[in-house]
């Protein structure tokens, strides 16, 4: 597996480090494993990508690839690629059985991991795991094939440092007991104020025996067994964050993690068919169209998804709505409101999805009403749009604090079970046509000049990865 080169030095050989990389089985998750096996590859590395079947079979069927073909085929041909089962018949459907999903990932998904990595580690020496800090078994499994693990952490470096420390908020009351306090919290290191309405979903709920809290407090203890955490994040925007993390480990910013040139990815990641907007987005003025997409994961009420078609339609704005099959749920495939499409007609586009960074990246463009996945605001500041911040689920509240509270570059948008007609039209208003717009756009293309200092050359990020590149490189038997 892993290739011999003959050093100069000698004529000794160095072994080519092989990174076996695991993203969890969400597609935010493996878009940025994708493109960081582009980069680890293309730094010399033999690189092995692991996918779910089931992920797989979803974005073969959406892209139309072969069955068994391999995703990297287009982008690089020497990634090898690898599926695993995550326990459940292909057919079984885990958007619409969420927490029965999520307990094969806790029970079942590890054993398959196993005997995965049994097969594909042939030379410990040269071999790391670069594996999603979410999943119950990379630190265990490590150890046992003596291998290096590398936690790759998807989301912003303040949701790792909060995990990290959820034993801090339990012995304050702030998380896992009946009545968590409400007052401020101030005692999480690097972290000088956060309340506790911007935690995570999961740390504002009193019930913690939930499938999703067994993952989160199992995957925390492997990651304190993690030899090095990468994550996807820019230094600058969280330096008190990341300063205090790099005191308890190997703590990497290599962020923002995108496609080459910020352009449709040559890795099929997509788990939907994609619909091409550009001729209608062509069609639209400058800066005069909402995007609207709540993701590829979380789901929102019927009751939520009414409130915002109406407040959409009552702002008068055009819009293009990314309207995935499953969001209320897959049982419910046409979700929006009688006459939607009526009275939408000639300033509206409902599409089932698309390619997020080309629709983000065109003029036509000035908004985002979003969740808040990581992936999404890392985009959106990039293209330069400013957001609505309507988060649905865990992480999505805490980037709702960076956007709005820290870097000003987007609005609160309602809550969940709580957002209103009134407030939407006001909202897209402010950020559409009036002087509240122009100062986002203004903070947004400060905070995009931040991530693209950081990812040119010397920049913080870039220097990161190379220092994480040396490292691994003489861990796993190079000279």
């Amino acid at each position: 597996m892993a290739q011999e080169a003959v050093a100069a030095n000698g004529g000794r050989t160095a072994k080519k480090p092989h990174a076996v990389v695991i993203p969890y089985p969400l597609q935010g998750h493996v878009i940025p494993a994708a493109h960081l096996s582009l980069r680890l590859a293309a730094r010399g590395f033999a690189v092995t990508f692991v996918n779910t079947e089931s992920v797989h079979q979803q974005t073969a069927g959406a892209l139309g690839l072969d069955a068994d073909g391999n995703i990297f085929a287009g982008a690089r041909e020497d990634v090898r690629y690898e599926l695993v089962s995550d326990g459940f018949p292909l057919g079984f459907d885990r958007s619409l059985n969420h927490d029965q999903f999520m307990e094969g990932v806790l029970h079942v998904l590890p054993a398959h991991a196993e005997e995965l990595l049994r097969r594909v580690v042939v030379d410990p020496a040269s071999t790391c795991l670069v594996v999603d800090t979410f999943f119950v078994w990379p630190a265990t499994l490590a150890r046992k094939l003596g291998v290096p693990y590398v936690s790759f952490w998807t989301e912003p470096a303040l949701i790792f440092n909060l995990y990290y420390h959820m034993d801090l908020l339990a012995k304050h009351g702030h998380f896992n007991c009946k009545e968590p306090r409400k007052d401020t919290i101030t005692y999480i290191p690097g972290v000088p104020a956060i309340e506790p309405h911007e935690l995570m979903s999961y740390l504002q709920e009193t019930d913690t025996t939930s499938v999703v809290h067994r993952i989160i407090f199992k995957a925390f203890e492997e990651a304190r067994g993690a030899d090095y955490i990468l994550c996807n994040t820019v230094e600058e925007l969280e330096p008190s964050t990341i300063a205090a993390l790099r005191a308890e480990k190997p703590f990497y910013a290599v962020g923002p993690i995108f496609p080459a040139g910020f352009a449709r990815s040559a890795v099929a990641t997509s788990m939907w068919a994609e619909s091409d907007c550009s001729s209608w987005l062509d069609a639209q003025p400058a800066g005069s169209v909402l995007y609207i997409s709540f993701g590829s994961y979380a789901h929102v009420t019927k009751q939520e998804l009414h409130e915002i078609a109406a407040g959409v339609l009552a702002s008068g704005a055009r819009f293009l709505w990314v309207m995935r099959p499953d969001i209320v749920s897959s049982e419910d495939p046409d979700p929006l409101p009688e006459g939607f499409a009526a009275a939408s007609a000639g300033r509206g586009l409902v599409v089932p999805w698309c390619c997020q960074v080309e629709v983000l990246s065109h003029a036509a463009v000035g908004g985002f009403l979003t969740h808040c996945g990581w992936n999404s605001v890392l985009e959106s500041v990039w293209a330069g749009v400013p957001m609505l911040c309507f988060p649905l689920l865990t992480d999505q509240f805490t980037n709702r604090r960076l956007v709005a509270r820290e870097w000003r570059v987007g609005v609160p948008i309602g809550d969940r079970g709580a957002v209103f007609t009134d407030e939407v039209r006001a909202r897209i208003e402010g950020v559409m046509y009036g002087k509240e717009g122009e100062d986002l756009r203004q903070a947004v293309k400060k905070v995009r000049a931040t991530l693209e200092a950081a990812s040119a050359p010397g920049g913080s990020s870039q220097r990161s990865f190379d220092e994480f590149i040396d490292e691994l490189t003489r861990r796993c038997g190079g000279l």
